[in-house]
C-alpha cells in the first residue's frame, strides 16, 4: 500500500480477445533499455561510463545476469538511438559506429546471449532516427534480415521523420518482413505515439494485429511530474486501450524509471505498482551499476512482478477518483 496525494484509487482488471500470431511475449516483456538514462550520449571522453558504446550494454548486461535481475524475469537489453553510422554500406546495409562499438552488433548480441539474457536493438520507420541517424524507409526488408543476421530477439521501430499517413502501411509491412526472415524477433512500435493529440484516428484493434508493443504517449522522462502525466492520460483512454490489451500485445506507457536518484523510494514503489497492475512492459532505464540497495529492491519485488506477469494479462483500469489523500487498492 503506497500513500500518494489528493485521490482514492481503485483498479478493477479486464480480459481481451485476441493477439499477434507470432507466439511472443505472452506476458509483458521485461528488461533494461539506454534511452532516458542515457540518451544520445556519444562522447566517450567525457563520459567513458554513461556514452553509447558496447561497453555500457555489456557492463549492463553484467549486471542484470549477475545481480538478481534475471533471476526475477528481467532478460532484455535494449540498444536504443545513436548506435550507428552516419551512412550505411555500399549494398544499403546498416552499421554499427565503429569507434563506439569495433566489435559490431552481432559480438555484442552473443555477448549478451552468453550471459542468457536476450537482445533488443533501436531503429526507425522514417529516413532518420530521431537522432538523426539512418532510418528504415526504402530499406525495411534489408534491416529486417540484417537484423534477423545479427540474432537481435527484439526491435524498437520509431517514427520520426515519417509521415503519420504512412504508417498504417509501414509499420505492418515492417511486421510482415521481421515474420519473414525467420527469427522470432518481438515487435515494440510507436506508431499511436505519433498521434496523441488525434485518438480518433488511433485503432488499437490494427495496431495490435501487427504489433507486440505499441508506446501510446509521451515519452517518460526522470522525474515524478513525467510519471503522474502518463497515469493521468492513461486513466483518460484506458476503455479504449484495455480493449486490445493482453497476451501478445501491450499498451507501452514507456520505461521504468525506479532506480534514478530524481525519485524517491515512495516514488519508484508507486511506478512499479502501477505499471505491474497494468500488466505493462517493465522495462528499466537506469545504471545497474549505481543503485540503491531499496530501489533494487523495489525494482525485485517478486511480489509486484507476479502482478505484472500473470498469464491472464489483464489491464487494471481506474474505477475510482475522488480527492483525498489516496491509496492503491488491490
Amino acid at each position: 500500500m503506497v500513500q500518494l496525494k489528493n485521490l482514492i484509487v481503485i483498479f478493477a482488471f479486464f480480459a481481451i480477445v485476441e493477439c499477434l500470431n507470432n507466439g511472443l511475449v505472452r506476458t509483458p516483456p521485461m528488461g533494461w533499455m539506454s534511452w532516458t538514462k542515457f540518451y544520445c550520449e556519444i562522447d566517450c571522453i567525457k563520459h567513458p561510463k554513461g556514452c553509447i558504446n558496447e561497453d555500457l550494454y555489456a557492463s549492463q548486461a553484467d549486471r542484470m545476469a549477475k545481480d538478481g535481475y534475471k533471476d526475477v524475469g528481467y532478460e532484455y537489453i535494449h540498444i536504443d538511438d545513436c548506435w550507428m553510422s552516419m551512412q550505411r554500406d555500399r549494398a544499403g546495409r546498416l552499421t554499427a559506429n565503429a569507434t563506439r562499438f569495433p566489435h559490431g552488433i552481432k559480438w555484442l548480441a552473443d555477448y549478451v546471449h552468453n550471459l542468457g539474457l536476450k537482445f533488443a536493438i533501436y531503429e526507425d520507420y522514417g529516413t532518420k532516427t530521431c537522432g538523426g541517424y539512418p532510418g528504415s524507409l526504402g530499406h525495411l526488408q534489408t534491416d529486417a534480415n540484417t537484423f534477423a543476421q545479427w540474432d537481435v530477439d527484439y526491435l524498437k521501430l520509431d517514427g520520426c521523420y515519417a509521415e503519420e499517413s504512412e504508417m498504417p502501411k509501414g509499420y505492418p509491412e515492417m511486421e510482415r518482413d521481421l515474420n519473414a526472415t525467420g527469427r522470432p524477433i518481438v515487435y515494440a512500435c510507436s506508431w499511436p505515439a505519433y498521434l496523441i493529440s488525434e485518438q480518433d484516428k488511433v485503432n488499437y484493434t490494427e495496431i495490435s494485429q501487427h504489433c507486440n508493443l505499441w508506446r501510446n504517449f509521451d515519452d517518460i522522462n526522470r522525474s515524478w511530474k513525467s510519471i503522474l502525466s502518463i497515469i493521468d492520460w492513461y486513466n483518460l483512454f484506458q476503455d479504449k486501450m484495455a480493449a486490445v490489451h493482453g497476451p501478445g500485445q501491450w499498451n507501452d506507457p514507456d520505461m521504468i524509471i525506479a532506480g534514478n536518484s530524481e525519485l524517491t523510494d515512495d516514488q519508484a514503489r508507486a511506478q512499479m505498482t502501477i505499471w505491474s497492475i497494468w500488466s505493462a512492459p517493465l522495462i528499466m532505464s537506469n545504471d545497474l551499476r549505481d543503485i540503491t540497495p531499496n530501489q533494487k529492491e523495489i525494482l525485485q519485488n517478486k511480489e509486484v512482478i507476479a502482478i505484472d506477469q500473470d498469464p491472464l494479462g489483464h489491464f487494471g483500469k481506474l474505477i475510482v477518483n475522488v480527492s483525498y489523500p489516496f491509496m492503491w487498492i488491490f
